[in-house]
């Protein structure tokens, strides 16, 4: 214990390190307990390897869709009508439900909005899962 002297009124610097060794008994008792359960061995089932190589199908071509200034959609650099466009994502998801292709959407700046929310509508309806938005 510190005992200030009499003539001696400044603040004690002494650490109490009470605090300090309770922690460490705990985190003593912790690793004691916890160590032996460390070095038994735990078993995993991990998959073997093959000589077999599983053929992956080529991912298909992805369709370019855009639309310009003057709010003309096309896709793959051919017009499209935008009432035609839903039916036309429909059949292109139908053809390969497993593997429907990647719509690369690109916008002008100077296009309405209304046309690229029909556009996007489409492609949620049609359950498009690949959009991929391009500049």
């Amino acid at each position: 214990m510190a005992f200030s002297a009499a003539g001696n009124t400044g603040p004690l610097a002494d650490i109490n390190v009470t605090p300090l060794v309770d922690v460490m008994l705990v985190l003593l008792i912790i690793f004691i307990v916890t160590a032996p359960m460390m070095a038994r061995p735990i078993t995993v089932d991990l998959p073997q390897h093959s000589q077999k190589s599983v053929p992956r199908p080529d991912p298909p071509t992805p369709i370019a869709l855009q639309v310009d200034a003057a709010n003309q959609v096309t896709w793959n650099g051919e017009a499209v009508d935008v009432r035609s466009l839903q039916a036309r994502m429909q059949a292109v998801v139908q053809a390969d439900p497993a593997n429907p292709p990647e719509l690369r959407f690109r916008a002008d700046p100077n296009s309405e909005y209304a046309m690229t929310a029909k556009v996007l509508a489409a492609a949620k309806n049609t359950r498009m899962e690949k959009i991929a938005f391009v500049q």
